[in-house]
């Protein structure tokens, strides 16, 4: 049976959700699954990760976060446990911490994947290239597959069981260190990680209508407000709000584009949604091409009707 580690980050003694996604990926190719933990209040997320597939949790303790010591860590439990794959999410944390995993075990990075399976004894995993245009799909003759899963694409598999949890050898070292992480009061949910996306454009005319958006956002109350190149460009908004290939890539159940004619640099930031919706004027609009559902019209008659529908029903239910 395969051995696949994953990079499992926390947050308030809870494995983050990204890295359950990668546990679900992991145990869903029929693996021995060992999760890794890392730092500061990893000892008790580490239980946690028996519910999300893994059998072993492996904790490698120590009091600041360093990306060299922490790469050097799960690199020797790659190796202890004789593991073919090793796997994480494309987090800022994961694009850091990959890299240097895979230079340690001396393979490469297959990043951003948004699809792995098993080929005979090999893994094989499928990632968006060309802005989006292609999709690759990609193996490696290295003995150890590193790769990264683009979040919100993979399930989150609850499977009830339990993992076995162990303390390796503690972080020590590094060049730089992350002595504490706080979270700016009153911070919004990150684009990239919403489970819902509601995205406005040059269409909007005027940055004071992107209230309608945040409108609309709000009425889902789990949504994030997203944007175009355009308008950030333009000043409209935050850089951090920006979906496309410049921006963030972002995978949410739901994504809604707003006056988006569609331009390839943003379909490559979105078009991995599950279920896209498209509100434009324009019926000749590229977003209609990848939209499972496009409602052509005035997006000031048809966002805050939409709002409207959106909070009756999270009423009724």
């Amino acid at each position: 049976m395969d051995t696949i580690v994953v990079f499992v980050e926390h947050h308030a003694d809870a494995p983050r959700r990204a890295s359950l996604e990668s546990l679900g990926a992991a145990s869903s190719l029929g693996a021995r699954v060992v999760a890794v933990l890392c730092g500061q209040g990893a000892g008790q997320a580490a239980p946690h990760c028996g519910r999300y597939g893994a059998s072993r949790a492996i904790v490698l303790p120590g009091a600041a976060w360093s990306p060299t010591a922490g790469a050097q860590g799960i690199a020797a439990v790659v190796r202890e446990q004789k593991a073919s794959a090793f796997l994480c999410s494309a987090t800022s944390t994961g694009r850091d911490i990959a890299p240097r995993v895979a230079a340690l075990l001396d393979s490469t990075v297959l990043s951003d994947c948004i699809a792995i399976a098993k080929d005979g004894e090999r893994f094989v995993v499928t990632r968006p290239w060309l802005a989006g245009k292609v999709e690759a799909t990609l193996r490696t003759t290295a003995p150890v597959l590193c790769a990264t899963l683009r979040r919100n694409v993979f399930p989150v598999r609850e499977t009830g069981g339990s993992a076995e949890v162990s303390e390796g050898a503690p972080l020590t070292g590094g060049k730089a260190t992350c002595e504490k992480v706080e979270a700016r009061p009153g911070a919004k949910l990150d684009v990239a990680e919403a489970p819902v996306v509601v995205s406005g454009g040059r269409g909007l005319k005027e940055p004071q209508h992107f209230a309608l958006i945040e409108e609309l956002a709000a009425a889902f109350g789990n949504a994030a407000v997203g944007a175009s190149r355009a308008v950030v460009d333009a000043g409209w908004r935050p850089h951090a709000e920006q979906v496309g290939q410049t921006g963030k890539t972002v995978s949410p159940q739901i994504y809604i584009a707003v006056g988006i004619s569609g331009a390839i640099q943003h379909l490559a930031g979105m078009k991995t949604s599950k279920v896209i919706v498209a509100i434009n004027k324009d019926p000749e609009a590229p977003i209609f091409k990848i939209a499972d559902y496009g409602i052509v019209g005035d997006a000031f008659e048809i966002v805050p009707a939409l709002a409207q529908a959106v909070r009756k029903i999270k009423a009724q239910g």
